[in-house]
């Protein structure tokens, strides 16, 4: 089954959309310089609305890794997503922190970056184009990758059915391509959702 991760959800009305399409995961931005940023105190009224099955994923770029466990701790985030530099002993020093999930996520542009993908600590990797830049990098390079890994960057509800019918990832992870100036679009999640749901039929 290829999970659902819908990203940078930051009003009431994209967790009631998130309530209605049960995804897997959603996220919660914390980065600084993302025009999805929630406050920690944001993103915890947000997780008192979301329906429990579905697990909230913190996303942050070279944190303090206290910060980062405080909120896995307090259950505010269910799981840790990495963006920035973070290396492997970050990772450790998290882990022994709290004992919650961690996603690591590597910009790929060439073949070296999956062999660094595949070595990493974490327990799950994701597979960008770049930090929220919103566009598909060369899938030809992830043929063959052999751990479980969230696809991301520049996915939507036009190229999504691909993505999932020829690589089988084991999550999908979408933010700008389910928007609308700049806003989580509930008809673009719908479809995005239900296109992904459709394509897992057929496996």
């Amino acid at each position: 089954m290829v999970r659902i991760k819908l990203c940078g959800l930051k009003r009431a009305e994209d967790i009631s959309a998130a309530n209605s399409l049960k995804p897997e995961y959603i996220g919660f931005v914390f980065a600084e310089k993302s025009s999805r940023r929630v406050t920690s105190q944001q993103a915890e009224a947000l997780k008192m609305l979301l329906n429990p099955d579905i697990k909230a994923v913190g996303v942050f770029v070279n944190e303090d890794v206290k910060t980062v466990a405080r909120l896995l701790n307090s259950d505010v985030i269910d799981i840790a997503q990495l963006h920035g530099a973070e290396e492997d002993s970050y990772i450790n020093e998290l882990k022994a922190l709290a004992d919650k999930p961690v996603i690591k996520a590597f910009q790929v542009k060439n073949a070296a970056d999956i062999a660094e993908a595949q070595k990493s600590r974490a327990d799950f990797v994701l597979l960008d184009s770049g930090k929220g830049s919103g566009r598909r990098f060369n899938w030809e390079l992830i043929r063959n990758i052999d751990r479980p890994y969230f696809l991301a960057g520049g996915l939507d509800t036009v190229n999504i059915a691909e993505a999932v019918k020829s690589l089988r990832p084991y999550a999908v992870d979408v933010s700008s391509g389910i928007e609308t100036d700049g806003f989580k679009d509930i008809k673009k999640m719908t479809a995005f959702v239900n296109t992904v749901r459709k394509e897992d039929l057929y496996e």
